[in-house]
């Protein structure tokens, strides 16, 4: 009789195994040829087949082949010499020396690999709260540390993988997917983060190469001892190419609060740029200055230049971005407040001074025209006299040879000089009229299609007016035959003819004849006509 009762019989399948151990010496027959175990010794059967384990044979385990995605894997100890190596990509059965090997990584680390969060949009070491599903021992209870850790490194970011046997780190950038050997770990970045920058706010793995933005406040103070708060926007990104060697790019997490590092040094260039200049300089050539300060000038051009490249960790900035200039201190608060109020004053005299001599020159340019015209005037005045001087002259020679020649010849002269002139006064005066009768049609013109416009508007208005309440009449009719009904609204009005029916009924009358007294009736037509009715009723 066996020592453990009946035993059963193990069925294994294609992807299942059992691993078997030796109690004691003995031949194993099942193996072809049979082999000598001895005690200890341990072996492992693969399926398909069926196996009655002898007395002197302990199964250990049964195991099942574990399929893997070409992106999974496990890792795999070796029980005998203790290495461990990752399997991936294929479908494996552990062997009698070998069993799953857990990986350990830190906490925050299983947080940010998690597959709810994504590496640029959920930046430091908080979960979304439209992506958080488990409490933190539900996450612990979904993570499997027998699997290979795999992580997705978005596009545009880069990621460190540190190996701490071999002792070398490689880079991996996006996209692509990572996956961990047995002593790799990822590369944690600590940023800062907030205004004004603090340290150890945003955890990640994956660094993002931008070009992004990074905002920051600092207090300066000028040379005259004005405090002012600085709100700067820094646009920075990593310089880094295929054509870089691997030592070259791994010089990105060099730093590893690249954030915290860009901030302070920014900082420290712009606080020693504005202790150098005077409050009023500073507040008229803020931009020019602080560009100054970040990227410096150009030895050449003597202009800024163009971007500031930190070398330790190819990290370049290439704009500076001033959101906002408070003062710190009421004093130098109420001092820009009276600047800008001088300045605004200073801009509105100097836009009335520009009116003024505009409605000036207009104003001489006019006297001007008038002018020319008057002195244009007195030379055909003048023409016209030197003319009428030389007809008097000849009416004077002509006057010796006979007077009455003379006298004719010079009335007809003098007629026809006083009529040019005549015509030509009329001529002026019309052209004046005409002047002032188009100045006072414009002008008309002008007021008319004014009083129209208003007219027309004041119509419109009146007309939505009239909409408006007719709607709300309508709206209001509606509501209230609604609110009423139909069947009350029948009943309201039948009412009288109805109360009238039924007291004739009550009365029996079975023909009436309503009349108001004003509309003749012919009394014999209508006798005869119910006698009839009646003559017929009794014949029936």
């Amino acid at each position: 009789m066996l020592e453990n009762g009946v035993q059963n019989v193990y069925v294994l399948g294609d992807n299942e195994g059992i691993v078997l151990r030796a109690l004691e010496a003995f031949k194993d027959e099942f193996e072809k040829p049979p082999k000598d175990r001895q005690p200890g010794d341990k072996w492992m059967l693969q399926g398909p087949l069926e196996y009655i384990p002898p007395v002197e044979v302990e199964v250990v385990c049964e195991r099942q082949a574990i399929p893997l995605h070409e992106n999974e894997g496990i890792y795999v100890r070796n029980t005998k010499n203790g290495q461990v190596r990752a399997v991936i990509g294929q479908t494996y059965m552990l062997g009698e020396d070998e069993e799953l090997w857990d990986k350990s990584l830190p906490a925050i680390v299983k947080t940010l690999l998690s597959t709810d969060r994504d590496a640029a949009a959920d930046r430091g070491d908080w979960i979304n709260p439209s992506k958080k599903k488990k409490m933190d021992s539900d996450d612990e209870d979904d993570w499997d540390p027998n699997k290979v850790v795999t992580f997705q490194v978005p596009h545009n970011a880069a990621v460190q993988i540190y190996d701490y046997k071999s002792k070398k780190s490689r880079v991996v950038f996006g996209p692509d997917l990572v996956m961990l050997g047995p002593d790799e770990h990822f590369t944690q970045l600590s940023l800062s983060a907030g205004k004004p920058k603090k340290g150890n706010k945003i955890r990640s793995i994956a660094l993002l190469l931008g070009p992004d933005f990074t905002t920051d406040q600092i207090i300066v103070e000028t040379a005259d001892h004005a405090r002012l708060q600085l709100e700067l926007s820094y646009n920075w990104h990593f310089q880094v190419n295929d054509s870089m060697s691997d030592k070259e790019k791994s010089r990105i997490f060099s730093v590893a609060d690249f954030v915290g590092d860009l901030c302070k040094a920014m900082a420290s260039r712009i606080r020693g740029a504005v202790s150098s200049v005077s409050f009023d300089d500073f507040h008229k050539n803020s931009a020019l200055i602080i560009q100054q300060a970040v990227f410096g000038l150009d030895q050449e051009t003597k202009k800024p230049r163009e971007h500031l490249l930190f070398s330790a960790n190819n990290l370049a900035v290439t704009s500076v971005d001033i959101k906002s200039v408070e003062p710190v201190d009421q004093r130098t608060r109420d001092s820009l407040q009276k600047s800008v109020t001088l300045a605004i004053e200073i801009t509105t005299q100097s836009q009335e001074a520009a009116a003024k001599r505009e409605a000036e020159r207009i104003e001489q340019e006019a006297k001007g025209k008038l002018e020319r015209q008057r002195i244009t005037d007195e030379a055909l005045a003048e023409k016209e006299r030197k003319l009428l001087i030389s007809l008097q002259a000849e009416s004077a020679a002509v006057e010796s040879t006979g007077q009455a020649k003379a006298e004719a010849i010079s009335r007809a002269e003098a007629s026809k000089i006083e009529a040019e002139a005549a015509v030509a006064a009329a001529r002026l005066k019309a052209e004046a009229l005409k002047i002032e009768t188009d100045s006072e049609l414009e002008r008309m013109t002008s007021a008319r299609e004014a009083d129209i416009k208003f007219t027309l508007e004041q119509n419109k208005m009146e007309v939505e007016k009239m909409q408006e309440m007719a709607k709300i009449e309508s709206d209001k009719f509606k509501s209230m035959v609604d609110v009423l009904g139909t069947e009350t609204i029948r009943a309201i009005a039948s009412g009288p003819q109805d109360q009238q029916v039924k007291l004739l009924q009550s009365l029996g009358l079975q023909s009436t004849l309503i009349t108001d007294g004003r509309t003749p009736i012919n009394l014999l037509n209508t006798a005869t006509g119910l006698l009839g009715s009646l003559n017929q009723g009794s014949v029936q």
